[in-house]
């Protein structure tokens, strides 16, 4: 949950940077949450889907290894959770390049 949580901040801080480049209205002090990098946002959004593929394949690995405590219904319920957040993760992916080609192309 957190990975998609971490994707919906990279979402907001890029519809923040639209909207100031477009010249939109300035958020003021009060409203204004903590500075975040956008770098940071995407690392930590890379980390957290890391994490989520990691967790899924040591449940799948202990559970072909026979492990009795690891439940088969576990095991599929992160390996789709490992699969959502890649899903987003490289929907983010492909906005950004999207994105990056659309500025590329601006005549200057």
């Amino acid at each position: 949950m957190s990975s998609i949580n971490s994707v919906e901040q990279v979402l907001a801080e890029m519809r923040r940077l639209t909207a100031a480049a477009q010249g939109g209205p300035a958020e003021t002090g009060a409203t204004q949450a903590p500075r975040t990098e956008f770098a940071d946002l995407m690392k930590q959004s890379i980390d957290s889907v890391n994490d989520t593929q990691q967790v899924a394949s040591k449940l799948s690995s202990a559970f072909s290894a026979g492990d009795p405590s690891v439940d088969v219904t576990e095991v599929m319920i992160a390996l789709q959770k490992a699969g959502v957040a890649f899903q987003a993760m490289t929907e983010v992916r492909n906005r950004l390049v999207s994105a990056y080609q659309d500025i590329m192309s601006m005549p200057v």
